[in-house]
């Protein structure tokens, strides 16, 4: 039985107005670090529902459209989305590799996306902090670098528990997705706050949800990106 999937926008409709901004997006990313190359990443955001996973997946294509083996990690194991978004089994997965009920070569899965590794986040674990701060991820993470030239970590949200900060020691940067109109200004300095707080290498923030049709100077990006 065929998994159920999402539409990943860079690789389902590449020509779009979404495409490009996470086009732009990439750049910008390969811009931030002029004397480090950036090779991990962490996609989170202050609250729930605020579309990091979806952010998450599309830089993940948009990464590989420019040739960059990349991978995705479920980091949310709360909360699982990718295997949805790609439409693969979620176990095996990182939590099932994290126990030892699964190696690591074995819970990696290729994508309909070229380019795109994910490892879902696996079975809901009783201990889900304990797990992201062992050494063994620790393991997981180191390996992921040496097999992909790019790692992205979905983490959950950095309000909610304390798991993507200290992951974000691990990593190069982290970027912060904040769905527009969504969530209330004191959410999002308390999320600055604590990311401030761990010494976060905050690399900027994905503002999700806009309506382009609210934006003015869309319409250049269409007269420019016209077949005409």
């Amino acid at each position: 039985m065929a998994m159920r999937q999402s539409v990943i926008v860079v690789h389902d409709d590449p020509k779009s107005i979404s495409s490009e901004a996470f086009r732009m997006l990439r750049t910008n990313l390969q811009y931030t670090s002029p004397d480090k190359e950036l090779r991990s990443l962490i996609v989170t955001s202050a609250g729930a529902g605020e579309g990091k996973s979806t952010v998450s997946s599309n830089l993940a294509a948009a990464m590989a459209q420019s040739g960059i083996e990349t991978c995705i990690v479920g980091c949310d194991v709360r909360k699982s989305t990718l295997h949805h978004i790609f439409g693969v089994p979620n176990a095996p997965g990182l939590t099932s590799v994290l126990v030892g009920q699964a190696k690591l070569e074995d819970a990696i899965l290729k994508t309909r996306v070229p380019g795109v590794s994910v490892l879902p986040s696996g079975p809901i674990p009783p201990n889900p902090s304990e797990l992201l701060q062992s050494k063994t991820m620790k393991e997981v993470i180191s390996d992921l670098k040496e097999k992909f030239e790019f790692l992205i970590l979905d983490t959950p949200p950095v309000v909610a528990v304390a798991d993507t900060l200290l992951l974000s020691r691990q990593v190069d940067g982290m970027i912060l997705v904040v769905a527009a109109n969504m969530v209330p200004k004191d959410v999002l300095l308390h999320a600055k706050a604590l990311i401030d707080r761990a010494n976060a290498n905050l690399l900027g923030v994905v503002l999700n949800r806009v309506r382009a049709e609210d934006q003015r100077g869309y319409q250049y990006y269409y007269y420019y990106s016209s077949d005409e």
